[in-house]
């Protein structure tokens, strides 16, 4: 993630509540999807956006964590597009620019991997996302961004984040998935359906219906990709827990699939019930700004300063807007000194972000482009199907049968809820697997072949034998590395790096990578250059812009 939490002006104008009329839901994927395969219309689908963020902790030769600094051949984590940092000073993040087509995209994270091998050697990166045996909660470095106000404030943040939650969980890495459909598309199905409402709107109200699809059904996701479940010992730091034993320096439930996604991992209670389930745009970015305004008592008795060093960045529910665990965010790429419900007001919703993918242990780059053709396919299906409005019940719903899939979704058996009914979970993946392969094949249609429709053939096939998923098989490594969790770890992280040292970059892509390198750290120097009045007056002038201010007059 890249907050970015500069002031600028409020925001002009921010959309009205709206609620999009929907038709039958057995009707509204068959009638978009006939209207989109119509040759005048079929490109539309190929413009779209994909970009893939992934998160890695840099460790030594021995599985270690990696105390160094942020290492300069990297650039500046500051200001570097491409590679920077997230929570820790040892928790690399690289970013792809965004592009029409996913394999573009995961080629060139291919290549940001390259080049950071090539340059931290004998450094590697960790090859999960649970995190390797690490050490002493006061030796996890926080990341540091320089000097500057903006760089200050992206610290500070962070040293809230290890008094909130602690440091351990912050090494916690995923993938994230950016996804977003052409404007044009958005358009022509609000001129076909006669929406009276804006371009800007329609387009905001369908992302948000699409999220709520996705919260519908994204416990599949979690079975077909899941791969976290086990974890150090050393992890827990003595708290409680229902994990079973499966050697000295290694836990796991037997038919997990995530458990980063589970309570063990991204879980707060200070976030319980924060975002109730939303219908709107304006539902979602109030329900933001209260939390970054409310105050938490937990939060208040830590303080804002330690002496004269800031430790957080106000003592509210969350500290800036990135701080909520969402398993998905609808998104507007920000402008310079703009925070995101700012962007999100003044000119909607742009892309979502799907954060609840875990790392593939047996992917280099931590994903596979079988994986990704999958997520473009069920994102398409999400945005294009009718998204009824939804309310408590459904959302816990959705939340319990997300918990249960994410601990224990390999069980024989397994039973979920939907619409208050216990249905098989293999027989509602299998019927979700079938709701898709219309998009599946009209995506291929585009590109006259046949990769959505395999890709969606390989989740058939996992899903008829669960042996198969990510989880069993990391499992089955496991035990094959001594039941070790770090073992299997540090041997798929030492594969890693051998396979990316076979393939170094040419001499135009080092050359590449060194010059985006250099301009970063030339950026970050003269942003401290340049930069006017006291910390303190920044940080305060900061914490007064609340969103409520943003959008009181919505």
């Amino acid at each position: 993630m890249r907050e970015n939490p500069v002031p600028a002006p409020l925001a002009p104008d921010c959309p009205p509540r709206t609620h999009l009329a929907h038709a039958p839901l057995t009707s509204t994927l068959s009638t978009r999807l006939a209207l989109l395969g119509q040759p005048a219309h079929r490109a539309l689908l190929n413009q779209g956006l994909r970009g893939v963020e992934r998160e890695t902790l840099r460790i030594t030769p021995e599985g270690q964590l990696a105390l160094t600094p942020h290492p300069p051949m990297l650039g500046s984590a500051l200001t570097h597009e491409q590679i920077t940092t997230d929570y820790s000073e040892s928790l690399l993040e690289f970013i792809t620019p965004a592009k029409p087509d996913i394999a573009d995209a995961l080629t060139q994270l291919d290549a940001i991997h390259r080049f950071t091998r090539q340059q931290i050697h004998p450094e590697m990166v960790w090859s999960q996302s649970m995190p390797c045996t690490l050490p002493a909660e006061e030796e996890i470095p926080i990341g540091y961004y320089g000097e500057s106000h903006i760089g200050q404030i992206k610290h500070v943040y962070r040293r809230g984040l290890a008094l909130r939650y602690g440091k351990t969980m912050q090494c916690i890495a995923g993938v994230h998935y950016n996804f977003s459909l052409a404007e044009p598309l958005w358009e022509l199905l609000r001129e076909r359906e006669g929406s009276d409402a804006s371009a800007r709107d329609f387009q905001s109200e369908s992302y948000i219906g699409l999220v709520r699809n996705f919260n519908r059904s994204s416990w599949l996701l979690m079975l077909l990709f899941g791969a976290s479940p086990a974890l150090s010992t050393q992890f827990l730091r003595g708290r409680e827990h229902q994990l079973e034993r499966l050697s000295d320096d290694t836990l796991y439930l037997p038919y997990a699939t995530s458990l980063r996604m589970s309570d063990l991992g991204y879980q707060n209670k200070a976030q319980a019930g924060l975002m109730p389930p939303f219908n709107s745009l304006m539902d979602y970015m109030q329900g933001m700004a209260r939390a970054v305004q409310k105050p938490y008592p937990a939060y208040e008795q830590i303080g804002l300063r330690r002496g004269d060093t800031w430790v957080q960045i106000s003592t509210n529910i969350l500290q800036i807007e990135n701080e909520y665990y969402a398993t998905i965010r609808p998104k507007r790429v920000i402008r310079s000194g703009e925070r995101p419900l700012e962007a999100l007001c003044s000119r909607g919703v742009q892309y979502v972000e799907v954060r609840c993918m875990d790392i593939d242990p047996f992917e280099p780059s931590g994903i596979a482009l079988e994986t990704s053709r999958f997520l473009d396919v069920y994102l398409h299906h999400c945005a294009l199907s009718a998204s009824p409005p939804t309310d408590e019940d459904e959302g816990n719903e959705n939340r319990a049968n997300f918990a249960q899939v994410v601990k224990q979704g390999r069980r024989p058996g397994l039973n979920l809820q939907r619409q208050g009914k216990s249905i098989a979970l293999r027989d509602w993946g299998l019927e979700l697997l079938e709701q898709l392969e219309p998009v599946a094949r009209l995506l291929d249609q585009t590109r006259n072949d046949h990769v959505h429709m395999d890709a969606l053939a390989a989740q058939r096939l996992r899903l008829q034998d669960l042996d198969q998923t990510p989880s069993a098989r990391v499992l089955a490594a496991i035990r094959a590395a001594g039941n070790s969790f770090q073992a299997f770890g540090l041997a798929q992280s030492r594969a890693h790096a051998q396979t990316l040292a076979a393939r170094p970059l040419s001499a135009a892509q080092l050359q590449e990578f060194r010059d985006m390198a250099q301009a970063s750290l030339a950026e970050q120097r003269r942003i401290e250059a340049n930069q006017k009045g006291s910390f303190d007056e920044f940080i305060t002038q900061y914490r007064q812009r609340t969103p409520e201010q943003l959008c009181q007059t919505c």
